[in-house]
């Protein structure tokens, strides 16, 4: 078994604010996190995918194919975004680890589809706060 990961990054913004809570509680919870204005950041996402090696190709996925799935479900979704503002986190703050399911949530079928396994999804949001889902290894 193979794993290949595949680096990519989107600009975007966010504010940690759940909207039961009062501003006081936002605050205490999130920080200047919290600030009704937001904020952003130069995300990084790093995707580690699991599968057989093509005997044809010499890869586990279809490169092009993945390069697109990648821009239409992250990329053209999320960069240059307020994250609050998309159907994914209206239900949830958009924190690194909501975004990290999110972002699980949107490739890990296609990817099956293809013959692989999406093993894990990293969130880089600041060379201090990095969310990982998947699988251990």
């Amino acid at each position: 078994m193979i794993r290949v990961t595949r680096r990519f990054g989107f600009p975007a913004a966010h504010v940690l604010r759940h909207p039961a809570l009062s501003d006081a509680e936002n605050r205490r919870l999130y920080g200047k996190c919290a600030h009704p204005a937001g904020h952003g950041h130069d995300y990084g996402v790093e995707l580690t995918f699991a599968g057989p090696v093509d005997p044809e190709t010499g890869q586990i996925l279809p490169d092009g194919a993945l390069e697109a799935l990648v821009r239409e479900r992250v990329l053209e979704r999320f960069s240059h975004r307020l994250l609050n503002d998309l159907a994914p986190f209206r239900d949830a703050v958009p924190t690194g680890e909501n975004i990290a399911r999110v972002l699980h949530e949107a490739l890990a079928d296609p990817v099956a589809a293809w013959g692989a396994r999406l093993v894990r999804v990293r969130v880089v949001e600041t060379p201090r706060n990095q969310f990982e889902i998947g699988e251990p290894e």
